[in-house]
């Protein structure tokens, strides 16, 4: 079964929604804290949100949100909602360390030419196998201790927040961390499309890219609808 987003975290409010629009409603971008999907909410009437705030956007009753009117890409981000992506996905990365730190102990191969902790920046085939060798000796617990153990990469987190700012922008071939972008979706086939598997609702859940190769442990984030 799919997973929706639940909750996501506030880049940009618009109280009156955007510009030339014929409604004017209060408007928000937002980020999904799961699976990083950008969409466009709308709130409901006299409710105000401001950059950093957790809403729920789930299929339950919301206290904020009164729809989501749109997936976004990067650039329909206004010029605050990009600014502040960086510290948004910081925040998530702090506050769901485990869920990474286990990805980083199970994730696998690609196929049989690519590993899919060589697509992290800085890992690559130079520090592949001294990053398997480690976590098979002692699984890691945190980012600290893959910093201690690792120390001839750069800061763990600083790696990941790296990946999903490009995996944001639609810069990658392969898709980690991020629901693959609009303008991904249907494009291609293969293993041009997004790996991964669900962190916090199974350790072992399989996944394909539409034919290709199975690896890791983070959700595939093709939830069966547009969102």
């Amino acid at each position: 079964m799919f997973r929706k987003e639940e909750y996501a975290l506030v880049l940009d409010f618009l109280p009156h929604g955007k510009a030339l629009e014929g409604k004017q409603e209060p408007v928000a971008q937002v980020l999904g804290e799961s699976f990083f999907t950008l969409l466009e909410v709308a709130l409901k009437p006299n409710i105000s949100v401001n950059i950093f705030d957790r809403v729920y956007i789930g299929k339950d009753v919301r206290d904020k949100v009164e729809r989501i009117r749109s997936r976004l890409t990067y650039k329909d981000l206004t010029n605050v909602g990009q600014q502040e992506v960086e510290k948004t996905v910081r925040k998530i990365l702090t506050s769901h360390e485990q869920e990474y730190v286990g990805f980083l102990n199970r994730a696998g191969s690609i196929n049989i030419r690519i590993h899919s902790l060589e697509l992290l920046p800085g890992v690559g085939k130079k520090n592949l196998e001294s990053f398997i060798s480690e976590r098979e000796k002692t699984p890691f617990v945190s980012f600290e201790d893959i910093n201690n153990r690792m120390p001839h990469l750069q800061q763990v987190e600083e790696i990941i927040l790296h990946r999903i700012i490009q995996e944001l922008k639609a810069e990658e071939k392969y898709y980690l961390f991020v629901k693959i972008p609009p303008k991904e979706e249907g494009e291609g086939e293969g293993e041009q499309r997004r790996f991964g598997s669900d962190r916090r609702y199974s350790s072992e859940r399989r996944f394909s890219d539409r034919g290709g190769s199975n690896y890791g442990d983070r959700n595939r984030n093709s939830y069966g609808n547009k969102y």
